[in-house]
């Protein structure tokens, strides 16, 4: 898509990335509508706030085993801008997704999981520095914090439903994170490659085709 045709098809109170991402998610989940929270802050990034990420969505989803669904908006382009139009990439090129079976300490949903999504953010935003397939973070210390888990770190994957996308202002991919225990961290420490990265992914899936996080994994 040129400028002109951009032009054409959207007018500036349009959404257009927004509107790519929400009609991937479409396809997965039809009708079933999100809970969809606004920066945690109160205020949009572009406005002065502190959170990168423009909101998220949590599905709730029946695929393979009950779980949380959360998907960013916000590490690609969302709104209206001509002069995006036709990227190689929509801003940073992807939106982060996490999998979540319903834990007992969250009474209602996981919102500190848009606040590890938001960490995540400020490092790449204020880095420079943006996340792949088969990347790996430890998070030196429980991901959820103040909680008993042995889930300590992150590997990151292309969401296995909702893939990639060709939005108006470039590629999106869907990058899951996907929890993974102490030992397998220090594992990873000793050889953090992005092959062992996924030979280590390809080793969850086996059991655990949708790579759902589950903090009482052992």
């Amino acid at each position: 898509m040129n400028k002109e045709e951009y032009q054409k098809q959207y007018t500036t109170e349009d959404t257009p990335g927004w509107q790519a991402i929400d009609h991937q998610l479409d396809k997965i989940y039809g009708s079933i509508e999100p809970r969809h929270y606004p920066p945690l802050c109160g205020i949009h990034y572009m406005a002065g706030g502190s959170d990168p990420i423009d909101g998220a969505s949590v599905y709730d989803s029946n695929h393979q085993q009950f779980h949380r669904h959360i998907v960013s908006y916000g590490m690609s382009e969302l709104y209206y801008d001509e002069e995006k139009a036709g990227g190689e990439f929509s801003k940073w090129g992807f939106e982060f997704t996490f999998r979540l079976v319903p834990f007992q300490d969250d009474q209602n949903d996981p919102i500190w999981v848009i606040q590890v999504m938001n960490n995540l953010a400020r490092y790449v935003f204020s880095s420079g520095k943006w996340f792949e397939e088969n990347h790996f973070v430890p998070a030196n210390g429980p991901i959820r914090l103040d909680t008993e888990t042995e889930i300590t770190g992150f590997v990151f994957t292309l969401d296995p439903e909702l893939g990639k996308i060709q939005t108006p202002h470039g590629e999106v991919s869907f990058l899951q994170m996907v929890g993974i225990t102490n030992t397998e961290v220090e594992q990873l420490k000793l050889n953090p490659t992005t092959d062992a990265v996924k030979e280590l992914i390809d080793r969850l899936k086996v059991d655990n085709p949708l790579l759902i996080t589950d903090l009482n994994r052992k």
